[in-house]
């Protein structure tokens, strides 16, 4: 029984956090308007920054904010918290891109990054400058 449970839970998990969201009906832009509650976050007007602008696209057009949101903790950190974490460098920019791509375990606790391999490398970076805007300063 106890298998049975555990593998209900990592499925649950996997469908969850898995795959892309194109099912959006006409008009339904929820998750683009969470992403964008993170203009305040950072200082000053990001809504001109073309990284934002670019990252804030990609994470409404995927599955990123079933997992994440800006300011709170939900299954993964939330984005204000990773942005504080790490230095906004190209290293890591890359670093956090693979991760997302490639999927991760253990900075942030138990549960996994699910991988994202349909994501091109370029897509994950944008992705990432992104979020690292949203650090507070």
């Amino acid at each position: 029984m106890k298998k049975f449970l555990v593998m209900a839970g990592f499925a649950a998990l996997l469908v969850a956090c898995g795959g892309n969201n194109d099912k959006k009906a006409a008009g339904d832009d929820t998750s683009a308007t969470t992403a964008n509650s993170g203009a305040a976050a950072g200082s000053g007007d990001l809504s001109s920054n073309p990284d934002y602008q670019k990252g804030l696209e990609l994470i409404a057009k995927n599955d990123c904010l079933t997992c994440h949101k800006v300011d709170e903790k939900v299954v993964g950190p939330a984005y204000a918290d990773v942005a504080a974490k790490y230095e906004n460098t190209p290293a890591n920019v890359t670093l956090l891109a693979e991760k997302v791509v490639k999927g991760g375990q253990g900075v942030w606790g138990s549960v996994p990054m699910t991988a994202h391999p349909q994501l091109s490398q370029a897509d994950a970076e944008q992705m990432v400058k992104y979020v690292l805007l949203l650090k507070k300063k």
